[in-house]
């Protein structure tokens, strides 16, 4: 039977690297930056980005200015400026081609 791709568990597991390499003293300071995941993306290529960049998945409160304009829990994908531009080109790129594919 096939696992399910589940983002909580992702979520936790990269919380759980990123505490590890926290107790080995090897913190850096640097500016981190969210590439907000659209509500709807397919879950596969979320898991491609986070292996492939690097990145470190969270949900953040935003304001969604759709339909009943409130606030929403949304994926984010957190992690320095290139490889947010690089993961943001990737998004696209794979979901046009997904698209394109149906």
């Amino acid at each position: 039977m096939h696992k399910m791709l589940n983002l909580e568990e992702l979520i936790a597991s990269k919380q759980l690297e990123k505490e590890k390499k926290g107790e080995s003293g090897d913190l850096q300071i640097e500016e981190l930056y969210d590439l907000v995941i659209p509500p709807g993306t397919v879950v596969s290529i979320i898991y491609d980005i986070v292996e492939e960049f690097g990145l470190e998945p969270l949900t953040r409160k935003i304001f969604v200015g759709v339909a009943n304009s409130e606030e929403r829990e949304l994926l984010v994908l957190r992690g320095p400026l290139e490889k947010v531009q690089a993961a943001e080109k990737f998004l696209y790129d794979e979901m046009k081609a997904w698209i394109e594919n149906r």
